[in-house]
C-alpha cells in the first residue's frame, strides 16, 4: 500500500529553504505567549497560522492578521485548541507579514491516473484555485512531466512561458520551478504545492505557503525525514506498529485483521465488510499485512497491536501459505498466543490455506487453545469473526 506523509506548512517551509527555494521560515509556537514573544521578535506587523494538514484553514478563521505583538498573543489564544477539518490545531506559525501584490498556483504531483508526474499552474491562482479551475479551466495550466527527462532549465522556462508568468518574474519563476522540482524529486514526494506562490513588492517572488506530501516507501533513503513525525499527536497504535515494522492502518471497526499480502488483506477487508452485515452491521478495524514471513515474533507483534485496541472485539488471521508455509503460520499463532500469554483475550478466526495446510491445521487442532476458531473457507472465517465480534 502506497502510504504518503502530509507535512504541515512550516515543516514543509523547512524543505523548501533546505533546496534554496525562496520563502519565510517564521517561528513555530504552541502557547500564546510564545506567539507573543515571537511577533516581538520578528517586528511589525505579523501572519499567526495555524498548523494543521489540512486545507481551508483561513475560512475556518486559523489564519489572522496581527498589527501588534499582544494581537498576536489573542489571536493565538484563539486559534490555539481550535478544530478544522476535525483536526485540533496544537501550534501555530508566526511569520513577518508580507501582503501579495499578486497571488499565483504551482505545484508537482503524482499523476496516478496517467501513471506520470504532472505540474499544474496559474497565475490566475492563489487560495481560490478551486474555483477558478471551474470558471476559467484554460488559467490553469496542466503540464506533463516526463520522469527519466524530469525538469530542466528549458522544461521550467516552457512551464512559466506556458502558464504566462509576468515578464519581469520569468527568471526567478524559471529558478523557483526548477527548485521546487528539486524538493518533489530529491525528498520522494508524491504532492509540492506552493499556494500561494506570491509576488511581493519590488517583484520579488517567493512560496509565501507549502504543502508537502511524501512517499512513505521511500523513508529509508531519508532519515531526516523521520523528525516530521510528531509522535504526541500519532496513534498510538499506527506508532506501535511503525516501530514494530509492521505494516498497519488503524480504521473504525471491531474485527481485528491479519493477512499475509496487501492483496489478501485488501479482500478480507471487503469480505468481512460483507458478512458484517448480517452481523449488526461489524467492520474491520485495521488494515495488516505481516507480509512473507509470519514467524512467531512477527504474528505476536501483529497480534499485541490488534489486541490493545480497545474497538476490536474479534480478530481474523487470514493466511495463505506461499513462501511462508501454513505449519510456519500455525506455530506462530501458537507462539504468539504463548508470548502473550493473559493479553491475549479477544477470539482468534484462522483461516489457512495453501502450501503445508494440513500440517498447519494438524498443529493448531491439536494446541486446541480455547481463544481459536479454525474455519476452512474465508467466507465462513469472516462470518464467524463477524458473529464473534457482534456477540
Amino acid at each position: 500500500m502506497g502510504k504518503t506523509v502530509d507535512l504541515m506548512e512550516y515543516q514543509a517551509k523547512e524543505l523548501f529553504a533546505k533546496h534554496g527555494v525562496t520563502t519565510t521560515l517564521g517561528v513555530v509556537v504552541e502557547t500564546a505567549d510564545e506567539a507573543k514573544a515571537a511577533a516581538e521578535q520578528l517586528g511589525g506587523v505579523t501572519v499567526v497560522k495555524a498548523q494543521v494538514k489540512a486545507g481551508g484553514r483561513g475560512k475556518a478563521g486559523g489564519v489572522k492578521l496581527a498589527k501588534t505583538a499582544d494581537e498576536a498573543f489573542e489571536h493565538a489564544s484563539n486559534i490555539l485548541g481550535m478544530e478544522i477539518k476535525g483536526l485540533t490545531v496544537n501550534r501555530v506559525l508566526v511569520t513577518p507579514a508580507t501582503p501579495p501584490v499578486e497571488e499565483y498556483y504551482f505545484s508537482f504531483l503524482l499523476d496516478r491516473s496517467n501513471r506520470s508526474y504532472l505540474c499544474i499552474a496559474s497565475v490566475e491562482g492563489g487560495v481560490e484555485i478551486e474555483e477558478v479551475a471551474k470558471t476559467n479551466p484554460d488559467a490553469v495550466r496542466q503540464i506533463p512531466i516526463n520522469a527519466l527527462e524530469g525538469v530542466t532549465a528549458e522544461k521550467a522556462a516552457f512551464i512559466v512561458d506556458d502558464a504566462k508568468f509576468p515578464a519581469e518574474l520569468r527568471d526567478q519563476a524559471i529558478e523557483m520551478v526548477q527548485k521546487l522540482w528539486e524538493v518533489f524529486i530529491e525528498e520522494d514526494a508524491t504532492l509540492v504545492e506552493v499556494n500561494p506562490l506570491a509576488r511581493l513588492e519590488g517583484d520579488k517572488l517567493e512560496a509565501l505557503d507549502g504543502k508537502v506530501s511524501l512517499d512513505e516507501n521511500a523513508e529509508f533513503r531519508h532519515e531526516d525525514h523521520a523528525s516530521f513525525e510528531i509522535r504526541e499527536e500519532a496513534d498510538p497504535l499506527e506508532s506501535k506498529a511503525k516501530d514494530k515494522g509492521l505494516n498497519y492502518v488503524k480504521l473504525d471497526g471491531e474485527i481485528g485483521i491479519i493477512g499475509n499480502g496487501a492483496g489478501l488483506v485488501m479482500s478480507t477487508l471487503d469480505v468481512v465488510a460483507y458478512a458484517g452485515e448480517n452481523h449488526g452491521g461489524v467492520k474491520p478495524a485495521n488494515f495488516l499485512d505481516i507480509g512473507g514471513g509470519a514467524n512467531a515474533q512477527v504474528m505476536a507483534d501483529g497480534l499485541d497491536v490488534i489486541l490493545n485496541d480497545p474497538q476490536v472485539k474479534s480478530v481474523f488471521v487470514n493466511v495463505f501459505g506461499g513462501i511462508t508455509a501454513c505449519d510456519e503460520v500455525a506455530n506462530g499463532i501458537v507462539g504468539a498466543l504463548g508470548i502473550l500469554g493473559d493479553a491475549a483475550t479477544k477470539p482468534l478466526v484462522v483461516r489457512l490455506d495453501g502450501n503445508n495446510v494440513e500440517e498447519g491445521r494438524r498443529i493448531l487442532n491439536e494446541a486446541n487453545h480455547p481463544l481459536v476458531t479454525l474455519v476452512e473457507t474465508m467466507d465462513g472465517a469472516a462470518d464467524k469473526a463477524a458473529e464473534l465480534a457482534n456477540a
